[in-house]
């Protein structure tokens, strides 16, 4: 066949977002139809001991829900054929904004991976030091020589990190602006990457979200089961927002954006969360957010658990406060909208887990198989198969960057059977924290 012929044929062929999304939806929703079916025993029994209402929250929070979000996520997955991004003629002049406080052991290196980016086009690097009790300023002023890119604001006292990028966004000259977190490091080719596929995404994109990889991976227990969280979780739930159009979080850790969208939005916002109500912040405003899967940026995650509950309760204070800033949102008719209501059952699924699941695993020891039993068992088959499936997808991408997948065994089982444990009751204290209105700190991640 012919060149003409291949592209009549792919032409043919091609099954258009709507049409991946209506598949997913009518998979996933039968997988549910045949969840509810098979765990009726399970409710009829639960019932008995704690009453209807508190049964219907506790399986449905607890299975049927998270094998509906498992479903359309597998297929999803499945579905994706997103067209590689292709060299450009010429590259645009980008801007990178770093915010950092306190980061003396670790912006020089963040530099140093910039500077071996080699981008091809004109860059220009703005360091905006919030009020640093270390000697943040002094090892970014010792760089300005050696880069000549190197812009430094610095800034007396501390205010923020939606402040500070706000102050950085005055100096810049692009309009393409890229934020990079000061304890990370980039990956080869990671910009030339984000702007090649920000360049090739739909016409109504205005910012594309970055791939977050573990960089202290080797540290511990906890940072070996976060290199899978990011590897694994993270990096599927962000591929498939990106192919409906829609992804809900341009992490501020390493994204691109356009500078006339983030002016029209008014910038950072200053809360917990500045990254995901600035995304929100976008696709209210009906621009497009996607996901480049092979711009990776290694950065440092929490190596202690107090670290990793205060970062997770960021998290769900930060999707908290996007609810609260974007309500109409939810108005919005686009498929991205999807997941904007996903995200309004996850306090749901965290009560459930932590008030029935966990108590579940608990007296099943004892012999009570209330909540957790044979029917939970059941599940495990259906999770093994989409990690697999996430899995094979990583490793893929990994092959072509020049990755490779440590055999990082002890952090894959701690990440399977003990990661949830942390992570939903740290989130039910994030919701707090927003209820309550706690006070808010500087947090880069």
């Amino acid at each position: 066949m012919n060149e003409d012929g291949q592209k009549a044929l792919r032409r043919m062929l091609y099954l258009p977002v709507s049409g991946k999304f209506l598949i997913a939806l009518i998979g996933a929703s039968a997988w549910m139809g045949f969840s509810i079916w098979a765990a009726g025993p399970w409710l009829a029994d639960l019932q008995f001991h704690v009453g209807p209402a508190v049964a219907i929250f506790l399986v449905y929070g607890i299975a049927i829900i998270p094998g509906f979000m498992n479903a359309f996520l597998a297929i999803s997955l499945v579905l994706d054929k997103r067209p590689p991004h292709r060299t450009l003629s010429v590259y645009p002049p980008i801007s990178i904004l770093v915010a950092a406080y306190n980061e003396e052991a670790s912006i020089e290196e963040t530099l140093v991976s910039i500077g071996h980016q080699k981008y091809p086009g004109e860059l220009q690097v703005i360091v905006i030091n919030d009020g640093s009790t270390d000697g943040t300023s002094l090892v970014v002023q010792r760089n300005q020589d050696r880069y000549p890119w190197l812009t430094f604001v610095d800034l007396k006292k501390n205010g923020g990190k939606a402040r500070a990028l706000n102050i950085g966004l005055k100096e810049v000259l692009h309009d393409l602006v890229i934020t990079v977190d000061a304890d990370s490091f980039l990956y080869r080719g990671a910009l030339t990457n984000i702007v090649e596929r920000y360049e090739a995404d739909p016409p109504n994109t205005r910012a594309v979200a970055g791939k977050i990889l573990v960089r202290n991976s080797r540290q511990n227990w906890i940072t070996r089961c976060q290199e899978w969280d990011y590897f694994h979780g993270i990096s599927a739930i962000k591929r498939v927002q990106s192919l409906f159009q829609g992804t809900l979080v341009a992490q501020g850790a390493f994204s691109v954006y356009d500078r006339a969208a983030l002016a029209e939005v008014g910038g950072w916002p200053e809360c917990v969360g500045e990254d995901i109500v600035l995304t929100w912040a976008l696709l209210k405003a009906g621009y497009r957010v996607g996901h480049c899967e092979d711009a990776c940026l290694f950065t440092n995650v929490p190596s202690t658990l107090k670290q990793l509950v205060k970062q997770r309760q960021r998290w769900a204070r930060g999707m908290t406060e996007a609810f609260i800033k974007h309500p109409g949102i939810l108005l919005k008719s686009r498929l991205s909208t999807f997941f904007v209501y996903w995200n309004l059952l996850f306090p749901w699924l965290d009560l459930a887990f932590t008030f029935g699941f966990i108590p579940g695993l608990i007296l099943a020891f004892f012999g009570y198989y209330w909540i957790v039993g044979l029917m939970t068992l059941a599940l495990l088959p259906a999770a093994f198969a989409l990690s697999l499936l996430m899995f094979s997808i990583e490793r893929r991408m990994f092959k072509k960057t020049g990755l490779v997948v440590r055999k990082n065994v002890q952090g894959f089982f701690v990440y399977v059977l003990l990661y949830s444990l942390i992570l939903q009751p740290a989130s039910i204290l994030g919701y707090l924290d927003e209820l309550f209105r706690k006070p808010k700190s500087w947090g880069t991640k």
